[in-house]
């Protein structure tokens, strides 16, 4: 299945609510889901109907994949390996995803959106630990220092996500001034403002 190519707003209107894949748009009033927070197509504002248990831990999971820009294959394996390591499957899934260095870079205010952010890591614009890395789904571990490369410092986006004041994660830290971020632990579930229904994830894959 190819790379989905549509309007983002789309995704937030067919899961229901906001998954800020707009970055500054989202808090808008000029945002689609706020104009119409129906469901997209021809069918949108019918009644939903009752759920089933099965459609409920899809939509959990395609929202969550959504959120972080993760297509089916990438994501199954993210859930096979929070099963491999110890401790609660669903906090391992949600630990992991948010080690991802573009999410990293987003977290840290150096873009105002994931996909933003994964443009600028592939665009070679992020440093990790003094050497380039251009893989989104990188996983950054605690002591890793992330910068803007120098030729990079003067992208006009990096500057204006920096002006919009956005809540800081704890389990990161951020020098506005150098333009770089540092992983000071990994990251706890009660630090991660990400809403989501982790376990129920968990169940859909391993309901076979």
């Amino acid at each position: 299945m190819g790379r989905y190519l549509g309007p983002n707003c789309r995704y937030c209107r067919r899961e229901g609510t906001k998954l800020f894949l707009k970055g500054e748009r989202c808090v808008l009033e000029k945002c689609s889901f706020e104009r119409r927070s129906y469901a997209p197509g021809q069918h949108g504002q019918r009644m939903r109907r009752k759920q089933s248990n099965y459609s409920v831990q899809l939509r959990a999971k395609q929202q969550l994949a959504r959120l972080y820009g993760i297509r089916e294959g990438q994501f199954r394996g993210y859930y096979k390996e929070s099963t491999r390591i110890q401790g609660v499957s669903g906090e391992n899934l949600l630990r992991l995803l948010e080690s991802r260095l573009d999410n990293v870079v987003y977290r840290l205010g150096f873009a105002p959106s994931r996909k933003a952010a994964r443009q600028l890591v592939r665009h070679n614009h992020i440093v990790v630990n003094n050497r380039r890395v251009n893989i989104p789904s990188f996983l950054a571990s605690p002591g890793d220092v992330i910068q803007i490369e120098e030729k990079s410092r003067q992208i006009d986006i990096i500057h204006e996500s920096l002006r919009r004041s956005r809540e800081l994660v704890p389990w990161l830290s951020v020098d506005k001034v150098n333009l770089q971020g540092s992983v000071l632990e990994k990251p706890n579930r009660e630090d991660i403002p990400t809403v989501a229904q982790e376990q129920v994830v968990i169940e859909f894959y391993s309901r076979v």
